[in-house]
């Protein structure tokens, strides 16, 4: 052969290579499905779906409520039994309320009645100390009234001012008035500080009162030892 002849594909000799099969081949894959390139999609959906499911129930509490297939069937009976134990944990609460409303409510009734009883105690107290102090101011009035003014008391009038006279003209004013035992002297002794009338006895208070009464003097004492029932010192 010539150099100057070129080689060509059919300058060779054929072999098993030269024919090679219909279709793609080496790194080449056919053509896929709709549902094969759709799959990937679903399953992260699903996925998504999933979790959000998860997240919620969880957040909300709702997880706790899921019955599994696999749970156990006593479930029902404890919720029974809890139930029960939660009926008579009230039925003792509402117990228990009933007999500590009754328990106050007769601790109320026994306070109240302690108040009124002692409402009603002081009420005889004060009516029997008015009851008393009339009865005594009663008393003291008809002792009073028991001594009579004996206008026939002998009565001195002791003049123990410098007036001349003095103890002449309350005399005279007493035999006025109906006393029919009156005389009229100088001091003797001790002189008291103020115009006084005194009285010997118990039973001249009435008629001592009388005097003062007439001679317009408001201080009237017991004395011991006055020789005359009624003796009126006068000081102004």
């Amino acid at each position: 052969m010539a150099k100057q002849d070129k080689e060509t594909y059919d300058s060779y000799e054929k072999d098993v290579y030269d024919n090679p099969p219909a279709g793609p081949m080496g790194v080449h894959r056919g053509a896929r499905s709709a549902a094969s390139r759709a799959m990937p999609y679903v399953i992260v959906i699903i996925v998504a779906l999933l979790a959000g499911l998860l997240f919620w129930g969880v957040y909300s509490g709702e997880i706790n409520n899921l019955k599994m297939p696999w749970s156990s069937q006593e479930s029902p009976t404890t919720s029974s039994a809890e139930k029960s134990k939660s009926g008579e944990s009230k039925s003792k609460s509402q117990s228990d309320s009933a007999s500590g409303n009754k328990t106050d409510a007769s601790n109320a009734g026994s306070s109240t009645d302690s108040q009124q009883n002692d409402q009603n105690t002081d009420q005889n107290t004060d009516q029997n100390t008015d009851q008393n102090a009339d009865q005594n101011a009663e008393q003291a009035d008809n002792a009073t009234a028991q001594q009579v003014v004996n206008t026939g008391t002998e009565v001195r009038v002791v003049n123990a001012t410098n007036i001349t006279g003095y103890a002449q003209s309350k005399a005279d004013v007493l035999v006025q008035a109906g006393y029919t035992s009156v005389s009229a002297s100088n001091p003797t002794g001790n002189v008291p500080s103020q115009t006084v009338v005194w009285y010997q006895n118990e039973t001249d208070k009435a008629t001592a009162e009388n005097v003062a009464q007439t001679l317009g003097i408001s201080n009237v004492q017991q004395s011991d030892g006055l020789v005359t029932p009624i003796v009126v010192v006068l000081l102004d």
